[in-house]
């Protein structure tokens, strides 16, 4: 076992003893930054810990990141850090919890500050407020008080209006909000009692007592067709209507491709590019191209194209104010709340067959390993020559329909090229250790009235593949472009794996009879082989869930420092403007680099910074809007299968019981602690499994188990099942 190099770490022993190749420990590294009058960077720190080879930079990094979480030290938003303030007080964001109590969200970076059900009446879900942290509570979490309330992020509460002893008030469809709303009869707007409405707080409660409100809108009754997603929607706060300007803006876009447009643009439209995307996708933002080359050692040419957003799209404009609000388009099943206006998403800036479209392309040139040899980027007009699905190209490369391979003969050299660089492409993914978690998305297939008609995963074949190879490379090239012209722009990072979940992540492995290598800090390549290991196990989905939870949550920032699951030393989003406002951040980098533009770029590095934090938001406010609609739409699906008997593997344990996902019908429900054999159960999060003290019963995770379904209910989104 290694000695660090400084003796003079009281904790040394302690590390060595923790870790195969130990780091300076954080009393030592806060006593460095005691001693320092202003805010050091991490290469400044680095250098005065004598953190030289690139292992310990990256330990030292995610050991930094880890400080600030636990509220050790404070980074500011240039990179530098310095040590949290003793009874400092702390802005941000409040987060409820259905059970009463919640948690703060600091500004500065740091981790979760709990609030107790005392101080949660003070304060709703989403509300902007000062703290103070007066405690460290038994499961060593910062606890803090309510100083200061900034700013009511909720304005309105979605929910259903109950009628109860003559007294009115609405149950919040966000289970984060604990507080009642309280409708006195004048402001009920004939809704009634059980119908899903919005209403407005007229006054806020800092007490015991009920906030008050006004109906200002009834949505419908509760089993409404479609009233997931506008329950959704309006719970989860998701911009859904244009501003009067946007709209303005966009009426006096022209319908057509004019010849001022076209101006210092390449012309290809003579190149069969084509789109390549699901079968009830609306919008295109890509379409591809790809050639042998014959001579200078061969490989391919790849043109990635991709929809001309910011040619519309003008920065500080209303629709561009919109855009930015929304952050992303949000794709419910059979619905979309599309980030731009139609006539721009599904219209003028998509890439639809046989029409003249504005795009910016990237250019290039692919060894035959796979490496990207040289590219370009360039504003050009293009013409798709086919709307190709994944499933009609899968079909096509497998030479299984000769009527189809007939129809698009033309196009068939071409897509054999692409089909090619994808196989190389894939190898060399697999070879840089990017990791393929292969977790199947699941589908709606609605009936008559929008009841769910079918659940079934959707599968991803070569095409899926091909298409995601192709835009990694253009994503790639964006970013290297960025960072070697030092622009300021939004890069995608993603920081790997969470330090404080290996211990218990190895044990659960070891258990399973498996091992996650790298030591202390894992590689990509690391967890690539023992994804690979897995494949044929028939617990390899539950496993995969149990990595995915071990690895932390990619986000947007201007501070370009890796992604880890795909094995990048940078990485951007460039290719999906259409439904991604980061990307068009990206897009107007580029084309202000190229025209040599000497003004300052539009956004500053701490207004990037912002951003970040904002697209990340909306991303994640977009995915929680998807999966409670998603789950409500479950639910609805299970009311009449009360008492039927299902097999279904258990994907989650907690101390109060487990979860068990259906097979065939991806259905997830709780078999709670009370409805198992009479024991007691002692609950192992390690090893995720529940243990019968005296029966010696388990319960793990991906265990196979025969249920019945015993309630669902609707209001809360929840299902229970019995053991049989």
């Amino acid at each position: 076992m290694r000695k660090h190099k400084l003796p003079n770490d009281p904790f040394a022993k302690r590390e060595a003893n923790k870790y195969a190749n130990p780091i300076p420990s954080r009393e030592f590294i806060i006593s460095y930054i005691e001693k320092e009058e202003v805010a050091l960077s991490r290469n400044k720190l680095a250098q005065l810990l004598d953190i030289t080879t690139p292992f310990e930079k990256e330990a030292f990094r995610r050991r930094l990141r880890a400080m600030v979480r636990d509220g050790q030290l404070v980074k500011s938003r240039t990179g530098k850090y310095r040590m949290a303030k003793s009874g400092e007080l702390l802005r941000g964001r409040v987060i409820g919890h259905k059970n009463g109590y919640g948690f703060v969200a600091p500004e500065d970076g740091t981790s979760h500050i709990f609030l107790p059900s005392r101080e949660m009446y003070k304060v709703l879900d989403g509300d902007l407020a000062l703290i103070r942290v007066v405690d460290i509570n038994r499961d060593n979490q910062r606890e803090g008080i309510i100083v200061k309330i900034i700013e009511h992020k909720l304005q309105q509460i979605v929910g259903r209006f109950l009628v109860e002893s003559n007294i009115g008030f609405v149950e919040p469809d966000n289970k984060r909000i604990s507080q009642g709303l309280f409708i006195p009869p004048e402001n009920q707007l004939n809704a009634k009692s059980g119908q899903i409405v919005i209403a407005k707080i007229e006054t806020y409660s800092s007490t015991h007592l009920h906030h008050v409100g006004r109906i200002i809108e009834v949505l419908g009754d509760y089993m409404a067709p479609g009233m997931e997603i506008e329950v959704a929607m309006r719970s989860q706060g998701i911009p859904h209507q244009w501003s009067e300007e946007a709209l303005e803006e966009t009426q006096q876009i022209p319908n057509e491709i004019t010849e001022d447009d076209l101006k210092d643009r390449i012309d290809l439209r003579h190149k069969p590019l084509v789109t390549i995307d699901g079968e009830d996708a609306k919008d295109f933002d890509d379409a591809i191209f790809c050639e042998k080359r014959l001579k200078n050692g061969g490989g391919w040419h790849l043109l990635v194209a991709i929809a001309d957003v910011t040619h519309y799209v003008k920065p500080n404009s209303a629709l561009d104010r919109d855009a930015n609000e929304r952050g992303n388009s949000v794709y419910f099943p059979g619905h979309v709340i599309p980030m731009l206006p139609k006539v721009l998403s599904n219209d003028l800036c998509s890439l639809n067959p046989r029409v003249d479209r504005l795009c910016m392309v990237c250019d290039m040139i692919i060894l035959p390993t796979g490496k990207i040899k040289q590219y370009r980027f360039y504003p050009a007009v293009m013409r798709s020559h086919a709307r190709l699905t994944y499933t009609k190209v899968a079909n096509l490369l497998a030479d299984k329909n000769p009527k189809l391979i007939k129809q698009y003969q033309h196009l068939m050299p071409f897509l054999k090229n692409a089909h090619q660089l994808f196989q190389v492409l894939y190898k060399r993914r697999c070879k840089r250790g990017a990791l393929n978690f292969e977790t199947p998305e699941i589908k709606v297939e609605f009936g008559a009235k929008r009841k769910i008609k079918k659940l079934y995963p959707t599968i991803r074949n070569d095409a899926h593949k091909l298409i995601e190879e192709c835009m990694l490379c253009a994503n790639v090239c964006a970013a290297n472009f960025l960072i070697k012209r030092k622009c300021d722009a939004l890069f995608r990072i993603h920081d790997g794996a969470k330090s404080d979940k290996f211990a218990n992540l190895k044990i659960f492995l070891g258990e399973l009879g498996l091992k996650l290598g790298g030591g202390d800090l894992p590689k990509p390549t690391d967890y690539a082989k023992l994804i690979d290991q897995i494949q044929d196990r028939p617990d390899a989905h539950l496993i995969q869930t149990v990595l995915l939870r071990s690895l932390t949550q990619a986000f947007y920032s201007p501070q370009q420092e890796g992604h880890f699951a795909l094995a990048y030393d940078a990485y951007t989003h460039f290719t999906s403007p259409i439904r991604r406002y980061p990307d068009i951040t990206v897009h107007r980098a580029i084309k202000s680099t190229l025209k040599n533009e000497k003004k300052k770029l539009m956004l500053d590095f701490e207004a990037l910074q912002v951003l970040g934090e904002h697209c990340s938001m909306t991303e994640r406010r977009a995915d929680d809007a998807t999966r409670e609609a998603i789950t409500w739409l479950k639910c609805e699906y299970m009311l009449d299968k009360l008492g039927n008997e299902f097999e279904g593997v258990i994907s989650k344990v907690t101390g109060f019981g487990f979860f068990i996902e259906l097979r065939n019908i991806f259905v997830e429900g709780l078999a709670h602690i009370t409805t198992l054999p009479k024991d007691y159960y002692i609950f192992d999060p390690i090893r995720h499994r529940l243990i019968g003290e005296r029966s010696g019963k388990i319960y793990r995770i991906g265990d196979l188990l025969k249920i019945k379904v015993a309630r669902v209910d609707l209001t809360n989104k929840e299902i229970d099942f019995s053991i049989i």
